[in-house]
Formats: C-alpha cells, sequence, structure tokens
C-alpha cells in the first residue's frame, strides 16, 4: 500500500481515501475544510456555508454535511448562527484520578454545578453492583461537569450514606468528590469501568447543553477503599466532541 510522506501516526490510512481514488464530494470538502481549521486559531469563524459553496464549488448540501461531520468530531462548534473552530479535546486519563486533577493537567479550570443531591432506599440492582444491603441508605449526587465554564459532561455519583453522613452538609458540590473522600480518610483502592458510546436521553442533553443526536462517551465506574469495601458507583457521561480517553498499559 502506498503510504504518502505526510501521513500522520493516527491518522486514517491514506487519508480515508479508497484504494479506487473515488471519494464522495462532501469528503473532499470536509478534507479541504479540516485543512483550513489547522490555520486558524480556537474561535475563528469559518466562512458561510454559501462563500464555502461557492470557493469549493459546490452544492450548500455538500458543505453542511461536512461540517455536520467535523462538528460531531470536535473540531467545529455552532456560535450564534454560525461555525467556529473548537479548541482541542480535553484529554482524560483512565486511572483513579479525579476529573479535577485530569483538568487541571491540561491548563483549563475545573468545575461543576449541582443538579440534586438526595438519598434513598438502595434499589436491589444498585445493591447487586455495590455490594451494599437492599435498602440501606444511599446519596445520590448528580452534578454537570465544567471545563472554563463549558458544560462537558454529566455526572451521577451513589454513595452509601453510612459512608459519608453529612454529606449533605459537609460537601462543597463545586469541589472534587474524591478530595472531600480523602479528608475524610476514605482512600481509593481501585476500580472496575467500562466504557461505551450512547446518544444522551432528552434530559441530559438539556442538562449539558446538547443536541441529542450528539454521540456521548459513558464511564461506569464501581469504586473500592483500601480495604476492598465497595465505596461508590458513578455513571458519567462526557461529549465525544470534547473527550478523548487515554490509558498507559503495562506488559
Amino acid at each position: 500500500m502506498d503510504y504518502p510522506n505526510d501521513q500522520a501516526p493516527g491518522a486514517p490510512v491514506r487519508h480515508g481515501i479508497p484504494e479506487h481514488g473515488r471519494i464522495p464530494k462532501y469528503y473532499a470538502v470536509k478534507a479541504r475544510l479540516d485543512q483550513l481549521i489547522g490555520e486558524l486559531d480556537e474561535g475563528d469563524p469559518l466562512p458561510t456555508e454559501r462563500d464555502l459553496s461557492e470557493s469549493y464549488e459546490v452544492a450548500r448540501e455538500t458543505v453542511r454535511q461536512a461540517i455536520r461531520e467535523l462538528v460531531l468530531e470536535g473540531k467545529l462548534r455552532r456560535q450564534g448562527r454560525g461555525t467556529v473552530v473548537a479548541g482541542p479535546k480535553l484529554e482524560q486519563p483512565l486511572s483513579l484520578a479525579s476529573y479535577t486533577e485530569g483538568v487541571r493537567r491540561q491548563g483549563r479550570t475545573p468545575g461543576r454545578t449541582l443538579v440534586t443531591l438526595d438519598r434513598f432506599p438502595c434499589p436491589a440492582a444498585l445493591a447487586a453492583e455495590t455490594g451494599l444491603e437492599p435498602g440501606a441508605p444511599v446519596w445520590h449526587l448528580e452534578r454537570v461537569l465544567l471545563a472554563d465554564d463549558e458544560r462537558v459532561g454529566l455526572e451521577s455519583t451513589y454513595v452509601a450514606v453510612a459512608r459519608v453522613p453529612r454529606l449533605d452538609v459537609d460537601f462543597d458540590p463545586d469541589s472534587s468528590f474524591y478530595a472531600f473522600l480523602d479528608r475524610q480518610g476514605i482512600g481509593f483502592g481501585d476500580a472496575d469501568e467500562r466504557i461505551e458510546t450512547v446518544l444522551a436521553t432528552p434530559r441530559e442533553a438539556l442538562l449539558i447543553g446538547t443536541p441529542p443526536a450528539l454521540p456521548m462517551l459513558l464511564i461506569h465506574r464501581v469504586s473500592r477503599d483500601t480495604e476492598g469495601r465497595p465505596l461508590e458507583r458513578v455513571r458519567t457521561l462526557y461529549r465525544g466532541d470534547r473527550f478523548s480517553f487515554s490509558a498507559h498499559l503495562g506488559g
């Protein structure tokens, strides 16, 4: 196979062009727009669809399809009635490090907005996952995740009331839950995680501020403390256009 000299590691092989050389018009426009984006700065506006269709000599719908894909990939974002260049994706490590640490490591300011903090009897399904007793009091902490005041995710945390009985009094919802647990003398031992792609529900999309058709990365986590006892169950939705995940694998 003929690899172009400028083929970047991790890029689609031969820039995604099939061996027969025939590519859809929208993909050719997308490739040219991708190159244009690389010459612009974050927040710079893209030319109008009319200007782009005239410049590339294609129909406006062809331009729209190319832009739609670049928006879904997180390279562009809608702003008002126009489209601007998006910033780089946030890279979140797959580790026991908190969301706060991951965002700060990239020079961004993490934040959270409280949606709800309530308590209820532990359902059987949650009890089976966490090892808690069915009916035991459980906290549910739901927060919108922020990065530089941009809504980027939605996090639901379930933890036994017996572990943190004063969560509703002593915890600042805008702060790191892991740092709070550490101050309570509770340390993390290990965790199991599962990642899948989903679409947000209408409620979730409204809270995160995204269209329901935007793909999301969903992480399920069940954590245990240093003594192996169940600690928390977390369900976190991350915007697929604003996040990527990394992990170090040892042999």
